[in-house]
C-alpha cells in the first residue's frame, strides 16, 4: 500500500454537497508515471519514484527514452514510500487517485507562496502602533529588548525579513470528490502554495 500521491493544485472553487456549499481545492493527479522502483533488498526501504510529464509530452505515451533525460522530460521528481512493490512496473501510470475513496481524511503538504521581504505587521501579524495621539511607531518593530545598549539583539526576536517559500502542512482535510475519469480531486479547504505548484497528500495516520 502506498503511504500518499503527488498531485498539482489548480485552484480554488466551490462545490455543492448535501445541499450545502463546500469550498474545495481542485488537484490534477494526472501525467504521474513510475520511473524507478526501490527494494528493501537493494535499497534498504520500499519506495516507487515517480514523475510528472511536462506539458508538451502529456500527449505522448511514455516511452523508457525519457528515463535518460529525466530533467528534459519531467517537471517533478519525487519518491513515494509504500510497504510493498511487486504490484508496481516502470513507466506504468502513477494514478493513485483511488487509493483514497471520497470522505477520507488526508494531510497535505506543500511549499507556501512567496512574499518577499516583508514588515512584522504582515510577518509575523504584530498590531502595528496606535493611529492617534501623535503616535509615531507606524509598523515598526519596536524596542530590541533590553540588550540593545550592549549592541545585540536576543536570538528569536521577531523582525522584519524573508516571508513565505516555507514547507507547510494542513491537517485533517476531507477529499470530497474525486473526478475519476479526468483524475481531478477536490479537497476542502485551502491549501498551501500557488496554482501550478505541487503538493504532497498523505492519508491521515489515525494511531497518532
Amino acid at each position: 500500500m502506498i503511504r500518499g500521491l503527488w498531485a498539482k493544485k489548480i485552484g480554488m472553487t466551490q462545490i455543492f454537497k448535501n445541499d450545502k456549499v463546500v469550498p474545495v481545492t481542485i488537484m490534477d493527479t494526472s501525467n504521474w508515471f513510475i520511473t524507478q522502483i526501490k527494494t528493501q533488498a537493494k535499497d534498504g526501504y520500499n519506495a516507487i519514484q515517480v514523475a510528472c510529464v511536462r506539458d508538451r509530452f502529456a500527449d505522448e505515451a511514455f516511452d523508457k527514452e525519457w528515463l535518460k533525460n529525466p530533467k528534459k522530460y519531467f517537471v517533478k521528481i519525487n519518491e513515494i514510500q509504500t510497504n510493498e512493490t511487486d504490484n508496481f512496473e516502470v513507466g506504468a501510470s502513477a494514478d493513485f487517485s483511488n487509493s483514497f475513496p471520497e470522505g477520507t481524511d488526508v494531510d497535505v503538504m506543500g511549499i507556501s507562496k512567496g512574499a518577499g521581504f516583508a514588515g512584522c505587521v504582515r510577518r509575523h501579524n504584530f498590531r502595528g502602533g496606535a493611529a492617534s495621539h501623535g503616535d509615531q511607531t507606524g509598523k515598526k518593530p519596536g524596542g530590541m529588548s533590553f540588550m540593545r545598549s550592549r549592541g545585540r539583539v536576543i536570538k528569536g526576536k521577531k523582525l522584519p525579513g524573508h516571508m513565505g517559500v516555507e514547507r507547510v502542512t494542513m491537517k485533517n482535510l476531507e477529499i470530497v470528490k474525486i473526478d475519476t475519469d479526468s483524475k481531478i480531486i477536490f479537497v476542502k479547504g485551502s491549501l498551501p502554495g500557488k496554482s501550478g505548484s505541487f503538493v504532497f497528500v498523505k492519508a491521515v495516520d489515525n494511531n497518532r
